[in-house]
């Protein structure tokens, strides 16, 4: 895509970070971190949304994240990292790294409670669509 930040990023025509690089993924340092250390993991080829990538894809990201987290811990030396996918802002697939610490008060996802009549009908269209 010519207009994705993140394929100019791939090419090398927007200047980034470089946390990790191979021929499938690039990681960086994000432009607005959340916590120090926070990166993106990003596969080079052009997908908008998680559900596009193909299995294998999936299976070879996640198993980078992992290797990144235990290097973030190590070297960052943080207690977690919350992991995030997203393609909302940057219309590419990519997964956001956060170090976290136990206590950093950073915020957690707003938490919502389902009616109980919401938890039926949520079940049954995903269980439906499934």
């Amino acid at each position: 895509m010519e207009k994705c930040t993140f394929c100019k990023i791939v090419k090398g025509e927007i200047p980034a970070d470089k946390v990790y690089e191979d021929n499938e993924f690039l990681s960086f340092l994000t432009i607005g971190p959340v916590s120090f250390g926070h990166i993106l993991l990003i596969p080079k080829e052009h997908l908008v949304w998680m559900q596009e990538a193909p299995d294998e894809m999936l299976a070879k990201i996640f198993q980078l994240s992992k290797k990144l987290m235990q290097a973030m811990k190590t070297g960052i030396g943080c207690d977690y990292v919350l992991v995030s996918v997203a393609g909302k802002d940057v219309p590419h697939f990519h997964i956001h790294l956060i170090p976290r610490h136990l206590n950093d008060n950073l915020p957690d996802f707003p938490a919502q409670k389902y009616k109980d009549e919401e938890k039926l009908e949520v079940v049954k269209k995903i269980t439906g669509a499934f």
